[in-house]
């Protein structure tokens, strides 16, 4: 009986349900032909069928969406999601990601109201757009990109104003505070300078055409500095596409976690 069983039992319980549906053979008489106990077969036709490749897959992949879902602070949807699963090694569809979460009822973090637009065109002069959405650099200190962005605290709206470098992605400046005006950009701009040790001779720098940027004062300072200052179109969030991505992740992976009670502390 027990090599019998041993075998195979989920076919031998099958051979034996099989003769008692097709041939109306009894359970008993068909155990006993081979070679295994009635309470064995019992046994075994009472076990829960073993999963199947496909649902073992689905079960450990709801595992791991419930995993960077909780890790992100339950804020990511199945589009980042599926990212990270990709970056894992999944084969995984974005659909099947929304479905499985739906099924577990995880549901990312909704995006605020977009916010009108902090760009205003300045009366001055805009630059040329020398970069033409292309945002990728062969060297650090060739291209640099920036913009500005506004957080609620318990104070009121705190603005942030940044500078990267486009080769590294390194955040280079930035500068905090509650007007956004030449005066915010300039510092962000001044912090990137001396990040790099004061010597940027012919960096672009490449932002909107809001009238900060646009002011006399900030085209000044790029001036003595010797940055080549690049600008989108008015109302063309892509032409400054990397900048408004990185505002956007800042966001969602740690501003709308946090609550701050005021524009110098985290509350």
């Amino acid at each position: 009986m027990g090599e019998v069983a041993a075998a195979d039992p989920a076919a031998v319980v099958g051979a034996i349900s099989d003769c008692k549906t097709e041939e109306n053979i009894p359970y008993r008489i068909a155990c006993r032909a081979l070679g295994v106990s009635e309470a064995w077969f019992y046994k075994w036709r009472r076990r829960p069928a073993e999963p199947t490749k496909r649902e073992a897959r689905r079960t450990a992949l709801a595992e791991r969406i419930r995993y960077f879902f909780d890790r992100s602070g339950r804020t990511y949807g199945s589009p980042r999601i599926t990212l990270d699963l990709w970056e894992e090694g999944w084969q995984v569809s974005q659909n099947t990601v929304a479905e499985i979460m739906a099924e577990l009822g995880l549901q990312g973090r909704t995006p605020p109201r977009r916010r009108r637009s902090l760009t205003r065109p300045g009366k001055r002069k805009a630059a040329p757009d020398l970069v033409r959405r292309k945002f990728d650099a062969i060297a650090p200190d060739v291209l640099w990109w920036g913009d500005m962005t506004e957080i609620d605290t318990g104070e009121g709206t705190l603005y942030l104003a940044s500078v990267h470098d486009a080769f590294s992605r390194r955040a280079l400046g930035y500068a905090m505070g509650e007007r956004h005006d030449a005066a915010l950009v300039s510092a962000a701009l001044q912090m990137a300078v001396a990040t790099r040790g004061g010597q940027v001779d012919g960096v672009i720098f490449h932002t909107d055409r809001g009238s900060e940027y646009t002011s006399q004062a900030f085209q000044q300072l790029c001036g003595r500095r010797g940055v080549v200052q690049s600008m989108g179109r008015v109302g063309s969030a892509l032409d400054n596409a990397a900048a408004e991505s990185f505002h956007s992740v800042l966001k969602v992976e740690y501003v709308h976690r946090h609550t701050f009670a005021t524009r110098a502390r985290r509350g």
